[in-house]
């Protein structure tokens, strides 16, 4: 019975070795289209955006509301595609960080509220994105690949 458990064990875990470039693939769509969506929300009602940044008291806000949802959208297309994924998520994070820092931290009492925002989720992914890059299913790799740089993936 134990063999037949060591068996089972390692065969399903070679499959899941193999489909190992699925979850990088599934979690950059789905987080991607996210972003791409909210940011043609916001650049789609641009006024309404900067409405709210004027409550929220961010400098510029006019132009800050813009650099914001375009930054959403074409970083979304561009974590969808697996295209600059390391480099879009620079910006992302900043834009999160933003967040944080000038709009949603007025509502922390403690560590358990800054834990639980979504916007600190959203840094660990983005952070997540820009250590372990994209996944063998994408633009950067499939580029890399033709300069004949080495991937790990």
């Amino acid at each position: 019975m134990r063999q037949l458990i060591a068996h089972t064990s390692s065969r399903l875990l070679d499959l899941l070795y193999k489909a190992r470039w699925l979850g990088p693939l599934v979690a950059r769509l789905s987080f991607g289209y996210f972003w791409l969506e909210t940011g043609i929300a916001k650049v789609q009602n641009l006024d309404g955006f900067t409405q709210r940044f004027i409550g929220w008291g961010i400098p510029f806000p006019a132009f800050n509301a813009a650099l914001s949802a375009w930054t959403e959208l074409v970083g979304g297309a561009l974590i969808m595609l697996g295209l600059f994924t390391r480099l879009i998520s620079i910006p992302m994070i900043i834009n999160m960080v933003v967040a944080i820092v000038l709009v949603v931290s007025a509502n922390f009492q403690g560590i358990d509220e800054f834990v639980e925002a979504d916007e600190t989720v959203y840094i660990l992914i983005f952070f997540w994105l820009l250590m372990a890059g994209p996944g063998k299913i994408s633009l950067d790799t499939l580029v890399a690949r033709w300069l004949g740089i080495r991937t790990h993936d």
